[in-house]
């Protein structure tokens, strides 16, 4: 097994480790024998210059057909790519995600900066803390955020936040920009933001706070993790500015409102009500 390469999203190389597969079908709450029974079935499967994406289409189909909450769970990365193609549903996520966590937040607005105006993602204040943050949306997971992302960020930023010393009571308010991406960010920019101070959220980045977790710990799931709608269902609840499985929770009519027949939506609320549970 140690001898067999496997394909990356972004085309690297790299030794398959049967030990990450299990982890993350655990990570997606499922029972210990069926993780071993799809980690045995996968190393039976796997062969040299097999690709990450069909590992995981393995796990999650084998998952599907058994636990379909959990494959729900499993499929967060792929669900995040899913909220395009124009990234507006992401920047209403990472909204609702920091007023889940205490933030006051307001999604799309224009704020002067002090040469320009300028469209900003996502701001958002806590206390003394006041952030403005851009979210950059990948619908290909083999995409990072390279350098030249927070390079621009900061610059933007410090424009902002000229305008905002201005500004009466700002004086003792801590400013910070920030990047949030559905995929990862290289290492250069992780050493570039870092270094300027930028605050920089990822799928996995910081490890153990990024995306993944700070979603599964809220139970914030988007309603495109639902293995029970349909694609052009998804589309048409994320048309609606709908993206969380909660919202649907809230408003089951919704369901109803785009032609779901009651019996579907009997399975639909189930679903989105155990993955909105955190565990």
């Amino acid at each position: 097994m140690d001898k067999i390469n496997i394909i990356k999203a972004n085309g690297d190389k790299a030794p398959f480790e049967i030990e990450k597969v299990r982890i993350s079908l655990e990570r997606a709450g499922t029972d210990k024998l069926l993780v071993e029974e799809i980690v045995q079935d996968i190393v039976k499967e796997v062969y040299d210059g097999m690709t990450t994406k069909k590992i995981y289409q393995m796990a999650f189909r084998m998952l599907k057909g058994k636990a379909r909450v959990n494959a729900s769970r499993y499929k967060l990365k792929k669900a995040l790519m899913e909220l395009g193609p124009s990234g507006y549903p992401f920047e209403k996520l990472v909204g609702k995600l920091l007023a889940h966590e205490g933030f006051d937040t307001k999604v799309g607005v224009i704020v002067q900066g002090n040469c320009v105006q300028h469209e900003v993602d996502v701001i958002a204040l806590k206390d003394n803390r006041h952030f403005m943050i851009e979210c950059k949306y990948h619908s290909d997971q083999g995409r990072y955020c390279n350098v030249k992302i927070p390079l621009y960020i900061q610059s933007r930023f410090l424009d902002v936040e000229k305008q905002w010393e201005k500004q009466q009571g700002h004086e003792t308010k801590f400013h910070q920009g920030g990047v949030y991406t559905n995929t990862r960010f290289t290492t250069d920019a992780i050493q570039y933001g870092t270094c300027v101070g930028l605050l920089l959220t990822s799928w996995d980045y910081p490890k153990g706070d990024g995306l993944k977790e700070r979603i599964d710990r809220s139970g914030l799931h988007p309603l495109t993790s639902l293995t029970t709608l349909t694609k052009i269902e998804k589309s048409k609840l994320l048309d609606k500015g709908i993206v969380l499985c909660k919202e649907i929770n809230k408003s089951p009519s919704l369901l109803e409102q785009i032609g779901i027949s009651k019996r579907r939506q009997k399975d639909i609320l189930e679903d989105s009500e155990k993955l909105c549970t955190t565990h």
